[in-house]
C-alpha cells in the first residue's frame, strides 16, 4: 500500500512526502519529478510542445505505474486527481489532502524560483485568479479522494509530516515496524 498526497501546488507536498517517508522508513516519490524525468522535459515545456492533453495522459501513465509500487510516499501533480483513472489508481491506498488558501499558495509560488521555470500557467490570467479558479474546480474532488485533510498553513511540514504519520498509525499502517 501506499500513502498519496494531494492538493494544490505549492502546499507543500513533496517535502511533506519526504519527511513523512523518512518517518515510516518508506521511499517518497514526487510524480511530477518522475514524469520529468523519463519525458526528459519540464512540465512547462510540455504543455508549449505538445498541450495540457499529452500533459495529462503522460500524467495516467506514471499515477498508474506509481501506484503499482508498494511502501511508498507519492505527492501526486495538483490536477492528477482530476481524472478518473488516477483516482482509481490509487483508491487501495492512504490519501491525504493538503491544503492552504489562496493567499498562501500564491506567496509560496512566488517564492519558488523553480515554479516559473518548471510549471506552465493553467489559465490564461495566470497569478492568484489562476489559484482561486483552479482551487474552486478541484475542491470537491480533493475532499472525495482524501480520507485526512491537513492544513499545511497553520502547520509547518514537520508538524503536517507528524499529524500524517500519527493518523496512518491509527488507521494501522506502521511501515517501520513490520
Amino acid at each position: 500500500m501506499n500513502v498519496y498526497l494531494i492538493g494544490y501546488r505549492g502546499t507543500g507536498k513533496t517535502t511533506i512526502a519526504r519527511l513523512v517517508a523518512e518517518r515510516l522508513g518508506a521511499a517518497a516519490i514526487d510524480a511530477d519529478e518522475f514524469l520529468e524525468r523519463r519525458a526528459k522535459r519540464s512540465i512547462r515545456e510540455i504543455f508549449a510542445t505538445d498541450g495540457e492533453p499529452t500533459f495529462r495522459e503522460l500524467e495516467v501513465q506514471t499515477v498508474s505505474e506509481l501506484a503499482r509500487l508498494d511502501r511508498h510516499v507519492v505527492s501526486l501533480g495538483g490536477g492528477a486527481v482530476m481524472r478518473q483513472e488516477n483516482r482509481d489508481a490509487i483508491a487501495a491506498g492512504k490519501t491525504v489532502w493538503l491544503d492552504a488558501s489562496p493567499e498562501t499558495l500564491w506567496a509560496r509560488l512566488q517564492a519558488d524560483p523553480s515554479t516559473a521555470d518548471r510549471r506552465p500557467n493553467l489559465t490564461a490570467q495566470g497569478g492568484i485568479a489562476e489559484i482561486r479558479e483552479k482551487m474552486a474546480e478541484r475542491r470537491n474532488v480533493y475532499e472525495s479522494c482524501a480520507q485526512l485533510r491537513v492544513d499545511t498553513e497553520r502547520q509547518r511540514p514537520a508538524e503536517a509530516a507528524a499529524t500524517i504519520v500519527d493518523w496512518l498509525a491509527r488507521e494501522g499502517l506502521s511501515w517501520t515496524s513490520g
